[in-house]
């Protein structure tokens, strides 16, 4: 059974939502956890003013009773606390209410949505496009992580560099040139994914390879331009025999001494930790506006100013351990099975043991 969520909610609106489905029945749940992970994506130098405004709690809706996993879809809610701030302006009924947003900001989704979507109002793409979105991809990836844990599973992420610098002093410093240009700044973070089992994925076909999963997940995060599965980027420069990951045998147990491919071979896992890397671009609302065009008047003009973050990299690599937490969960679920927590445990650790027993692995 596949493990999926779908989200709703804009980022002023009243409360995000999403439901969460193929979380196999009992398994053990915790609010206090799920909004500990929503707290970490809060958190990090460089957030703006929204974050001081928003203590984001999830309330769960369905699919959880006494604490437990039931096997049906499970919904949560986050409130937006912002919301009272904007309730005219973001009504799902009446007149019309605020002033249009009609000069769109670079980089971002405002100028194409409007035109896909035919909105003469940016501001009914750029709440969507927000990435206030992931508060639920973290809210349901931690559900993820914890029917993980009991698979003997962790995941862990780091932030890399900022704007190309690298250790603490040096990026804080980064990051404050870009806040007193009113610019923004980007990093590379990167997420591990320990204690997964050999051949999670398949070679047999594109939809079924598990580094492409992987790969989908991590691009779909607002402003990631860039994911890296192990040392890809720099593997691409060397001669083979400098970038493949040998295979070693020891009193009959094989095992790698080196990880370069990140965890992935042939579309699958190869029971090595999972490497994901990601590059984050700066975020594209500035305190100093771009040039961009008013699509009302079709007149040159700056870009809408919004309450923004300098550097949202930390909240990143959070979301970026959601996303590799769904598709990890998804692909246990699809070789274990996703009914109920016992049997997906049994057939893992069947699993495991013919792994053992007859490769070693």
């Amino acid at each position: 059974m596949a493990v999926r969520y779908i989200s709703g909610g804009e980022s002023h609106g009243k409360r995000l939502t999403c439901i969460l489905e193929g979380i196999p029945a009992g398994v053990k749940v915790s609010s206090e956890f799920v909004n500990n992970e929503l707290a970490r994506r809060q958190e990090g130098y460089g957030r703006g003013g929204r974050m001081k405004i928003e203590r984001d709690k999830a309330e769960f809706i369905s699919g959880i009773r006494f604490g437990e996993t039931i096997g049906s879809p499970i919904t949560l809610s986050v409130e937006n606390r912002d919301w009272e701030n904007w309730t005219e302006r973001m009504s799902a009924e009446g007149e019309e209410s605020g002033k249009r947003v009609t000069n769109a900001r670079p980089g971002h989704a405002d100028l194409t949505g409007a035109a896909k979507y035919s909105r003469a109002d940016v501001r009914d793409i750029l709440e969507r496009s927000s990435a206030r979105e992931t508060t639920m991809r973290v809210a349901a990836g931690a559900l993820c992580k914890i029917f993980l844990k009991t698979c003997g599973v962790e995941i862990t992420s780091k932030v890399l560099s900022v704007g190309g610098a690298t250790g603490d002093e040096e990026i804080r410093k980064r990051i404050d040139e870009a806040k007193a240009a009113g610019d923004t700044v980007g990093g590379i973070f990167e997420v591990k994914v320990s204690g997964v089992p050999t051949g999670l994925g398949s070679h047999i076909q594109w939809d079924k390879k598990i580094d492409g999963k992987f790969a989908a997940a991590f691009m779909s995060i607002q402003a990631i331009k860039a994911v890296e599965l192990g040392d890809g980027f720099a593997n691409a420069t060397k001669f083979g025999s400098e970038v493949h990951d040998e295979i070693f045998i020891d009193e009959g147990k094989i095992f790698r001494k080196t990880n370069r491919a990140g965890g992935f071979e042939g579309g699958m896992t190869n029971g090595e930790d999972l490497i994901i890397r990601a590059a984050m671009k700066p975020i594209p609302t500035l305190m100093k506006p771009l040039r961009t065009v008013d699509i009302a008047t079709h007149t040159a003009t700056s870009a809408v100013k919004e309450r923004s973050d300098t550097c949202a990299i930390w909240a990143a690599s959070v979301v970026g351990e959601a996303m590799a937490a769904i598709v990890t969960a998804d692909a246990f679920t699809d070789k274990f099975g996703g009914d109920a927590l016992c049997d997906t445990l049994a057939n893992l650790q069947h699993y495991r043991t013919r792994l053992a027993e007859n490769f070693g692995l």
